[in-house]
């Protein structure tokens, strides 16, 4: 009798069409999963996919926290995407954030109450520039010594993460800060500038609205970014073509730091105000998804990025509404990740139904 079983079938060539529907069909799973979870914890799947993607967009000002969340998540995934298709592969963004964070917050200190405005433009440079150097460390390390960028970027994170402890338990802690581990609160004229009252959204997000242009730009519309990419996809034929190998690692590693570093800058002269402990949010290790996510595209990136704020503010939610714990966005986080490699199968490959016919001997 005849039997039916699926099987993949490479493709003559990558489909076009799933190389962009994979991410909605990854996204539709990871609801239809997120759902059976929350029935499988007792609670009510609508009220909890509600809290995950209706409550954040449901008033002006959750729009705005929404914002809030996504811009550092842009920034990252924006430096992460010009990396990974240069073929760098950077995954210490976090301690990139970390440093840019611990610069930006250096300068912050200095000021006083009589400084001028201008030392928000300090404070961005320096956030910028401690992101660079960091990710400059991974450069060298690979150049000089042929390291593993993967290896020595990601070690970096936990001694970035010791650098903030460091400074924050000792030189910089508030001496009235009742022995709490943070520094004193920045002087107001250090904040950055906000878009409106009563909204915390500030100039960060048109930093990275710009920030995604400008990357559009140099990768689709230069020669500079051509290089770039021809140097990721096909090294040999870079090397035929006179672009340089090193050119495009120093590039992409310091594009990348630089702008983790801006988003650094950006929160803890913004949202936070101070430096503590708590300054590392895990955003440099949730923007490789967004990245992946959006296709390493910095149209992509920024919707992606907005779904990946979505999950941060829909587990916090569901902390204080529905009693779940904060390791819920991560669960949704990681759920969307492997169903986005399970869906992006089907680039490559296409599933065909095979049937045979089986014949059973007689006794």
């Amino acid at each position: 009798m005849p039997k039916f079983a699926l099987r993949l079938e490479a493709r003559a060539q990558a489909s076009d069409f799933w190389r962009y529907a994979s991410p909605v069909l990854a996204l539709l799973i990871t609801v239809l999963i997120g759902a059976a979870l929350f029935m499988a914890l007792g609670k009510d799947p609508l009220r909890g996919l509600a809290v995950f993607f209706w409550e954040p967009i449901r008033t002006p000002y959750a729009l705005g926290e929404l914002m809030v969340k996504a811009t550092p998540l842009l920034l990252i995934a924006l430096g992460l995407s010009l990396c990974y298709r240069s073929n760098v592969w950077n995954i210490g963004a976090e301690g990139q954030f970390i440093i840019g964070g611990v610069a930006a917050g250096g300068v912050a200190l200095l000021a006083e109450k009589t400084t001028g405005p201008w030392i928000v433009a300090a404070i961005l440079i320096a956030g910028i520039a401690g992101g660079m150097l960091w990710a400059g460390i991974v450069a060298v390390m690979h150049e000089r010594f042929n390291a593993n960028e993967i290896l020595v970027s990601l070690m970096l994170v936990y001694v970035a993460d010791m650098v903030l402890s460091y400074l924050v338990y000792g030189p910089w802690k508030d001496p009235n800060g009742f022995n709490f581990p943070q520094s004193k609160n920045f002087e107001a004229v250090t904040r950055i500038p906000r878009l409106m009252a009563g909204s915390r959204m500030g100039i960060g997000l048109p930093l990275a609205l710009l920030g995604a242009g400008a990357l559009w730009v140099y990768l689709f519309r230069s020669r500079a970014g051509y290089a770039q990419q021809v140097g990721g996809l096909a090294p040999a034929a870079a090397r035929y073509a006179g672009f340089s190998a090193r050119k495009a690692l120093w590039v992409a590693l310091l594009c990348s730091g630089g702008f983790a570093g801006l988003a650094g800058a950006l929160e803890v002269a913004g949202p936070i105000g101070q430096l503590t402990p708590y300054l590392p949010a895990g955003y440099g290790f949730a923007a490789i998804i967004v990245a992946f996510i959006g296709r390493l595209h910095p149209l992509g990136v920024v919707f992606s990025a907005i779904l990946m704020s979505m999950f941060y503010i829909g587990g916090e939610l569901a902390q204080s509404r529905l009693g779940l714990s904060k390791s819920i966005t991560g669960v949704f986080q990681g759920l969307l990740l492997f169903s986005l490699l399970a869906c992006d199968t089907l680039v490559a490959y296409r599933i065909q139904r095979s049937s045979h016919t089986s014949t059973r001997g007689s006794a």
